[in-house]
């Protein structure tokens, strides 16, 4: 169980169950380099294959996972450079997509490869071997932005060698 308290340690409290956890070859966070990476999300034995029939009709899902290797105390709740890189402007941590953030949270979309019962193999998904999935979500176009997507320059430079393959 994953137990997430309020900020002050007060009454609020979220307990999150995972879904099913993560196989990958990846051990040690990495910035760069997930391109062609193949994972496989191993759904726990309380979910049969059931919980993933037509799965494999999408071309892509949404992987929400847990951060778990994340020490508390490197969480960042106000601004920082990406990257600590002081070229990048200091921006909010929810102004960036760092893994350091306050629950931390990470979401992926990843292209759907195949499905082997409670196993679902996906195609560039940034999680470690071992990493809590909290949610899988099929991508849905509705879903997606309806309108042009902006960002700014520096995040496209902090990209540039994100989805590349490590070869």
């Amino acid at each position: 169980m994953i137990q997430v308290w309020g900020i002050d340690g007060d009454e609020m409290r979220m307990e999150l169950e995972p879904v099913g956890y993560v196989e990958g070859i990846r051990k040690r966070p990495e910035d760069d380099y997930w391109g062609g990476e193949i994972s496989c999300i191993k759904l726990i034995d309380e979910y049969g294959a059931e919980a993933l029939q037509g799965i494999e009709d999408f071309s892509h899902v949404e992987v929400v996972f847990y951060f778990d290797r994340i020490d508390p105390e490197s969480i960042v709740t106000g601004l920082r450079h990406p990257r600590n890189n002081p070229d990048w402007p200091a921006v909010g941590i929810f102004a960036q997509r760092g893994r350091n953030r306050p629950n931390r949270l990470g979401c992926t979309i990843c292209r759907v490869l195949r499905r082997e019962g409670n196993r679902l193999f996906v195609a560039e998904l940034d999680a470690l071997d071992g990493t809590p999935v909290i949610d899988i979500k099929p991508v849905m176009s509705e879903f997606l932005p309806r309108e042009e997507v902006h960002q700014p320059p520096w995040s496209h430079e902090l990209m540039l060698q994100y989805w590349k393959s490590k070869e």
